[in-house]
């Protein structure tokens, strides 16, 4: 499967310059940013859809049509302390896939039906959040965050066989509870953990990530990272449940 595509670098690209926008500004109004940059390898371990989630839908596993992966995922952060121990936090992940695959059956999706043989199916999930968050614990060899998270979710399921095809929009806003850990392990190194994540109502979230980082020059550090992506919602419009997971290189720009 191929690791990206021409759409998804440029995605990659923009995120850079909006990031660069956002941290230039922060750096005026209150402090310099810090600026995290990971290139991802992401694997879709599952991906059930019904739409709509009734006798009028299939449930089917959009993962046989796409793949596994991996997928190319860029995440974009910056933060800035908002105060003595509270900071903001930016954070752009965009997420799309896109394959043909082949169906053993018909398939019923938002009031079309496929039948059995090749589909080209394309997912997107992106997630666009804003974070305040609070320094609970703050010494030397520790520090503890914790705040609130409101995140943008910006998805879609689309369908195509021939002339036939249907597509499933789903943006909205999910608020989300948010943790941090960060512990040096001597002058250079250092581990890391971050959790959004929320559960309730129809469905769930979950994104978690751990780091392993050694800073190379002043200011700047390089990692290893690994996250993990869950979640979804059933309700009478849709079910929709996938589970991502993802590895690859962090660097950061932290100027002093």
């Amino acid at each position: 499967m191929p690791m990206s595509n021409a759409k998804q670098w440029f995605s990659a690209l923009g995120l850079l310059v909006v990031a660069m926008f956002i941290g230039a500004r922060a750096a005026v109004a209150a402090s310099p940013p810090v600026v995290d940059l990971e290139l991802l390898a992401t694997a879709q371990n599952k991906n059930q859809v019904q739409v709509p989630n009734t006798g009028q839908g299939t449930r089917f596993s959009l993962q046989s049509l796409t793949g596994s992966g991996p997928y190319f995922a860029p995440r974009l952060q910056v933060s800035w302390a908002a105060g003595e121990r509270s900071e903001w936090r930016v954070l752009l992940a965009p997420l799309a896939l896109s394959e043909q695959g082949r169906s053993d059956r018909a398939i019923r999706f938002q009031g079309a039906t496929f039948a059995a043989g090749p589909i080209a199916a394309r997912y997107q999930f992106n997630s666009w959040r804003a974070t305040w968050r609070w320094r609970w614990i703050d010494h030397e060899d520790l520090i503890v965050k914790v705040g609130f998270t409101a995140k943008i979710r910006d998805a879609s399921i689309r369908l195509r066989q021939g002339t036939i095809g249907a597509e499933k929009d789903n943006t909205g806003f999910v608020p989300l509870l948010h943790a941090s850990v960060a512990r040096p392990l001597n002058d250079k190194w250092s581990f890391e953990g971050d959790v959004d994540a929320l559960a309730g109502g129809p469905g769930y979230a979950v994104d978690a990530g751990v780091r392993l980082s050694r800073e190379f020059a002043p200011g700047w550090s390089v990692g290893a990272t690994a996250r993990f992506l869950d979640g979804g919602a059933d309700s009478d419009e849709v079910y929709a449940f996938a589970r991502f997971t993802s590895v690859g290189l962090a660097l950061r720009w932290q100027p002093r």
